[in-house]
């Protein structure tokens, strides 16, 4: 009986260590066969070296934004999220959800690279923190940074649109509030403010 024990015994400890041994190689093997992602960041810190001396000169005054706006073959285009645009987004600005940028979903939008592209973002109007809340770390509540820094989403999206080709980029470069007469809202919230 004892021999039989230790049998069986054997046989299970065999049978966990010989099924154990080609699992471990089968993972060690896809960990070798998984191709490097598809980021390179040292190509994108290129890109944005040549965005930031071609964006000096692409900062416009919101009176040349409104004047820009209204000539042939121009867009503004907002990158916030769907819902945000929905709710207030500058009146003719067309949608792209920044996370939805591809070389295809721009070219269905923006067919021609030649065509002038306005952006904004959050952080160029204030008033309303709700539809446009400010994007940037307070050192009142981050431990870091010991000075305020802006995350602006004018900045990856500008980047952005001149790596995907279009380099006829311009950007609303002043703080705007949304009670200027000047610049006109459309979306939901608005709607409902009127009424």
């Amino acid at each position: 009986m004892k021999k039989l024990h230790l049998l069986i015994s054997l046989f299970i400890i065999y049978g966990i260590t010989a099924h154990a041994q080609p699992i471990a190689t089968l993972e060690d093997r896809s960990k070798k066969e998984l191709p490097a992602s598809i980021v390179d960041f040292d190509a994108f810190e290129t890109l944005t070296k040549e965005v930031k001396e071609y964006r000096k000169d692409r900062l416009l005054h919101l009176n040349k934004f409104l004047a820009y706006a209204k000539e042939e073959n121009t867009v503004i285009l907002d990158t916030r999220s769907a819902e945000m645009y929905d709710r207030k987004h500058v009146k003719g600005a067309i949608h792209l959800d920044f996370s939805d940028f591809t070389q295809a979903n721009l070219l269905r939008l923006i067919r021609s690279f030649n065509t002038r592209i306005l952006i904004y973002c959050n952080n160029n109007f204030a008033d309303d923190q709700i539809r446009f809340a400010t994007k940037g770390i307070s050192p009142k509540i981050s431990l870091s940074p010991k000075k305020p820094l802006t995350l602006a989403l004018n900045i990856p999206t500008f980047i952005n649109l001149y790596g995907y080709g279009y380099k006829n980029v311009y950007e609303l470069a002043d703080l705007v509030s949304v009670f200027n007469s000047t610049i006109e809202f459309e979306g939901t919230d608005v709607t409902k403010i009127k009424r």
